[in-house]
């Protein structure tokens, strides 16, 4: 049974939903002695022929009948459709390009995650200067009611491993956000750093890179991430930055050495 859901996943992974139903209702027609014969055509390039053939000597060696091969695919293909219109993702890739993936700067991505913001915005970076496009985007979000968080290293000056005041300089160029620090660290974190760098808007939407808030790293580094809209994914991480806060694993900076 497995191999023949393995085959079944092949096909609607592959075939447009249109051409799964086709295949369905012919499979309802015939067997599995006979589906060779009865599929031939139903696709038109061949690799969807080689996985239509998978299918068929997969059903073969199973006592599923035509009816039930034929909901299983019909079933299959309305959950993969769903899933895909509800998820999409999009690699992010800053520096040079090859012929197998085009080039979509790091700070076009994150563009859209702010941009994209309706009620809250949560950004996590180990550092962030010289970004200009960034930083208006930013304060224009905040205009529209967009609460705006932001967790970052801490300078050395206050006990983090950076050379400067990263939270103090972002809380001049946009000071209706929400400067988080990680301050208290527990074993075996104690040595640990803010280096995850990523974007989360109103939970739909996430950017996840390997970019820093720098000019460079929106436009010269070498930079790799991913885009995604919709789903699970984004509610989750929003989730748990939020419950990092909320646990008191990080907290709010305010001037100077104060947190609470």
């Amino acid at each position: 049974m497995e191999k023949l859901l393995d085959a079944v996943a092949a096909v609607v992974c592959l075939v447009s939903p249109e051409k799964i139903q086709a295949i369905a209702s012919r499979i309802r027609r015939t067997d599995a002695v006979k589906a060779a014969g009865a599929l031939s055509g139903a696709v038109s390039t061949p690799v969807a022929a080689e996985v239509v053939d998978q299918l068929i000597d997969a059903w073969r060696s199973t006592s599923v009948s035509a009816e039930q091969l034929a909901s299983m695919l019909l079933a299959a293909g309305h959950v993969f459709t769903k899933a895909t219109n509800q998820q999409a993702t999009e690699l992010v890739w800053t520096g040079p390009t090859t012929p197998f993936v085009s080039a979509r700067r790091t700070e076009q991505a994150l563009l859209q995650v702010i941009n994209a913001a309706e009620q809250t915005l949560f950004i996590t970076s180990f550092v962030a200067y010289d970004v200009s496009t960034i930083v208006k985007a930013l304060n224009a979000a905040s205009d529209r009611g967009v609460v705006i968080s932001m967790l970052l290293e801490l300078s050395q000056d206050h006990g983090g491993s950076i050379t400067f005041d990263a939270i103090g300089k972002m809380r001049s160029l946009v000071p209706a956000a929400r400067l988080y620090a990680w301050r208290d660290k527990a074993d075996p974190f104690s040595d640990g750093r803010v280096h995850a760098k990523v974007a989360v808007a109103d939970g739909r939407m996430c950017f996840i890179t390997s970019a820093n808030l720098t000019g460079h790293a929106m436009e010269k580094n070498m930079e790799a991430g991913v885009l995604i809209s919709g789903g699970h994914i984004p509610r989750l991480l929003d989730d748990h930055l939020r419950s990092l806060v909320d646990m008191k694993l990080v907290s709010l900076k305010t001037e100077g050495l104060g947190s609470r």
